[in-house]
């Protein structure tokens, strides 16, 4: 019996330390993360993308070609540090689970220089957006940004095509699970929708959910039977290329089985096609989401 007991305690010391070097690993990421930024755009020290702060192979993923390793990377950069003069570039929150980080920035300049070929406009752009990372042994290995692109170019002075339905869609999508019209909601995603929970959630175990009816049994009905009240707060809605829509946003509300509260930062990503949603991907908090579920 005390061989078992003793047993028993190993293993939950070994969990312990696991979780607590797992927290300390995130915790020197977003430390060191936003110091590199920081030194990158604020200071213009584009030498800071080195092999020290970025893996060999970093990449930025872009349309129409995504842009790799630490050189490449670099160029890409030094486009804003001469295009741009009093930049100001600011981290509004930065958090993350495991070797993943999701970043919620502002960045604001006046056009002074080339900037990807476009010439000096003289204008002040004041834009913010969310970036998606992935770090590997402490190194930045990939970034993928998320921006308003139709007020980005509006700023200086540039008018692209972009499809302002889209927004309005995802806007309608989510007044209606405001007004609790969880059908309304369903009627606005495609027959062969693709929803993913963020990985780490508890409703990620059925990812990825195929059509509106496994998006209902396999998470809303899910949200519904663990929260007393679950509000979506916050949204902002960003415009991007290639008919996708980002969402930054809180989880707000009380959850049933320890009647903890709900404050919790997220994004979502959209794909949109003919009036309807095509795709959905979830980032979190997830760490704080199991918290206050008591999981």
């Amino acid at each position: 019996m005390k061989t078992t007991i003793k047993l028993m305690l190993a293993v939950m010391l070994i969990v312990v330390a696991s979780c607590d070097n797992a927290n300390r690993q995130v915790e020197e990421n977003i430390t060191m993360y936003s110091k590199v930024w920081d030194d990158v755009i604020n200071k213009g020290d584009l030498d800071q993308i080195n092999d020290s702060n970025f893996s060999e192979g970093i990449t930025l993923i872009s349309d129409p070609e995504n842009v790799v390793g630490i050189n490449d990377f670099k160029d890409y950069y030094s486009n804003f540090i001469t295009g741009f003069s009093d930049r100001e570039f600011t981290i509004n929150s930065l958090f993350g689970q495991d070797d993943k980080l999701v970043k919620h920035w502002s960045f604001k300049g006046v056009h002074s220089g080339d900037f990807f070929g476009i010439p000096a406009t003289g204008k002040t752009i004041n834009i913010d957006g969310v970036t998606l990372v992935k770090m590997k042994e402490g190194k930045i290995a990939q970034e993928q940004d998320f921006m308003d692109n139709l007020a980005f170019m509006s700023q200086l002075g540039i008018d692209p095509f972009l499809n302002p339905d889209n927004k309005m869609l995802v806007q309608t999508l989510y007044d209606h699970f405001a007004k609790g019209d969880i059908p309304a909601v369903l009627a606005g995603l495609d027959d062969k929708v693709v929803w993913n929970e963020a990985e780490g959630n508890a409703y990620a175990d059925g990812n990825p959910y195929i059509g509106p009816d496994a998006v209902l049994k396999g998470v809303f009905e899910r949200v519904g039977a663990d929260y007393e009240t679950f509000v979506l707060a916050d949204i902002e809605l960003h415009d991007m290329t290639n008919d996708m829509v980002l969402a930054t946003l809180r989880y707000k509300g009380k959850v049933k089985k320890t009647g903890a509260p709900l404050d919790v930062q997220v994004a979502h990503l959209w794909g949109l096609t003919n009036g309807k949603a095509v795709s959905f991907q979830q980032y979190a908090d997830t760490k704080q989401l199991h918290e206050t579920r008591g999981n």
